[in-house]
């Protein structure tokens, strides 16, 4: 900060005016009066009251300053995820999460009976659904226009990268959804393949697809709450079977490391009935938190998270992008029933648990790496048309949660290409 110049110094003139012996601003020596000799002034001297008054004052702003600068930069304001598109430095960027479903008949963007690598089980066409309405919707940002996907541009702009999703089900479903939606692009689709010869499947913990023509490796990685799940301290109560370390990450998180677009997501094993009926509680260190709510053990798992992307990512290669909790839509008393409507909804419905979406804003916005959120909550909360429900695999289960593909997640897929090709949605026109 510049800080203006002052000069102490007398002015020329002044210094070079002869002076008379009576002159006030004379040195007499008969009349100048040492004060060390006669005593001090009394503390009641208005000069020195004075100089205490300033010395008070100066101390107290110096102090005032300095705490305040501490905790203005320790203590960030209150953040809502509306407010938090992107932690980079622009602000001109359209908010591509505020906006509506409209119809569209060029999509969908693939045909999942065409893609290996979609799972039978979110395929609904091939599973009995009859109509496809639900295929024929696009997203639509309120304030600017997202780009028509397209697979060339996107395989181009992922050439030589590795691209790696990390979370639950749903981050499956999305990895998925890239996969497809780059396959029509491909010239070959015999030079894609699954690094492992493995068949899709939700049970095991990594699945890698590999582009071999434009070296790319498309990775998932299955973390359904990114911190490590162990077995129960000793002596602890009989109801305790597990316990979730809230402050140590997945012990497979050394393998997401080395990627150029990192996806994360987690959120829906985060409930009671998956958690505390399955006698899973929380941990800290070597202390069980049997008394913590799964709101504040789900903001300590992402401390810790937010940590471990500081300390071990590169972000000046890695981009970050964490994506909220993706709404369901059951219903009836016990929230049991999956009532799957044949249209979009006008009204955002279903239980779309904000008060994860704030905490990821939260932590998010106090970390010092580039995170993205993709605040994709409320696109899916008018899609209660998009669930698998009935049409699944096998027949007999029933899923509110879980998104068909093609479908939602492509939209989630849609943005983050965007978000590629426009330097950070910074040139997307109005």
């Amino acid at each position: 900060m510049h800080m203006p110049t002052i000069n102490f110094n007398r002015s020329t003139s002044a210094r070079h005016t002869p002076r008379a012996v009576n002159s006030p601003r004379a040195f007499n020596a008969s009349h100048h009066r040492k004060w060390w000799a006669s005593g001090p002034p009394p503390f009641d001297s208005p000069v020195v009251t004075y100089f205490v008054a300033s010395i008070l004052m100066l101390t107290a702003c110096f102090i005032y300053l300095c705490v305040f600068g501490y905790w203005a930069r320790r203590v960030p304001a209150p953040v809502q995820i509306s407010q938090l598109l992107q932690t980079t430095k622009s602000t001109e960027v359209c908010d591509v999460f505020d906006g509506m479903w409209v119809p569209d008949g060029s999509y969908p963007l693939y045909n999942s009976s065409d893609c290996p690598f979609a799972e039978r089980g979110f395929n609904c066409l091939a599973n009995g659904r009859k109509d496809t309405d639900y295929l024929k919707w696009r997203w639509k940002p309120k304030d600017c226009e997202l780009p028509a996907f397209d697979a060339l541009k996107a395989l181009e702009k992922l050439r030589g990268k590795r691209v790696v999703f990390v979370g639950d089900s749903m981050s499956r479903t999305q990895w998925e959804s890239f996969i497809c939606m780059l396959m029509t692009g491909v010239r070959d689709p015999k030079s894609v393949y699954e690094v492992n010869g493995n068949q899709i499947s939700k049970t095991i913990r990594f699945l890698g697809v590999r582009f071999e023509e434009y070296n790319l490796s498309v990775e998932f990685f299955r973390s359904v709450f990114l911190v490590q799940q162990g077995l129960a301290p000793r002596h602890g109560p009989k109801r305790v079977r597990s316990a979730l370390k809230l402050d140590r990450l997945d012990d497979i998180s050394r393998k997401w490391i080395d990627s150029d677009l990192l996806v994360f997501n987690s959120g829906h094993w985060w409930t009671p009935s998956k958690l505390f009926d399955m006698g899973c509680y929380f941990q800290d260190g070597g202390s069980l938190k049997l008394g913590m709510s799964i709101n504040s053990a789900f903001e300590m798992a992402l401390q810790t998270w937010a940590s471990w992307v500081e300390r071990s990512v590169n972000t000046n290669r890695t981009h970050i992008f964490f994506r909220t909790f993706e709404p369901s839509h059951w219903s009836g008393a016990n929230q049991k029933e999956c009532k799957v409507t044949s249209e979009p909804s006008f009204d955002a419905k279903g239980t779309e648990r904000n008060e994860f979406g704030d905490i990821i804003a939260s932590v998010v916005s106090t970390m010092r790496a580039p995170v993205t959120v993709l605040n994709v909550t409320s696109m899916g909360a008018f899609r209660s048309d998009a669930h698998i429900g009935t049409y699944s695999h096998p027949l007999t289960v029933l899923d509110c949660s879980h998104w068909c593909l093609p479908g939602v997640p492509d939209a989630w897929n849609e943005i983050v290409f965007s978000y590629l090709l426009t330097d950070g949605w910074r040139n997307l026109e109005n």
